[in-house]
């Protein structure tokens, strides 16, 4: 196993990597929105989630992959009323074939954040 890290994404706020690789495998760490350069979380939720989308790109892109190769996505959400407003940033990041994925209402994320998602990538 292989861990892979970007300054370009925020640092591990605990004991894990920003992502593993095994083989041809990608097993990205949830993802906030969370500004790498201050150390900051974003204001709203907006904001977070395209910060979080750039973080996932720059670690793809980290271990030699990019949004194409992302077969798996696990998102979590405070509030469901912005499942919307994360489908409209969604699409500009994923072309179809869409990967699939899961929403899920949480009650709370590290930080406080708004969104947290993590992916899985295949070579």
């Amino acid at each position: 196993m292989k861990s892979i890290q970007t300054y370009n994404a925020p640092a591990a706020i605990g004991p894990y990597s920003q992502a593993t690789c095994k083989d041809n495998t990608l097993f990205v760490s949830g993802q906030l929105g969370i500004d790498p350069v201050t150390g900051k979380m974003a204001e709203d939720f907006t904001a977070q989630a395209n910060l979080v989308f750039r973080h996932i790109k720059s670690i793809l892109e980290a271990a030699g992959m990019g949004l194409s190769h992302v077969m798996k996505v696990s998102v979590f959400l405070t509030d469901m009323n912005d499942f919307a407003t994360l489908n409209d940033i969604y699409a500009r990041y994923f072309d179809a074939p869409y990967p699939a994925r899961e929403a899920i209402q949480v009650a709370r994320l590290p930080k406080d954040g708004l969104v947290e998602i993590s992916v899985i990538a295949m070579r």
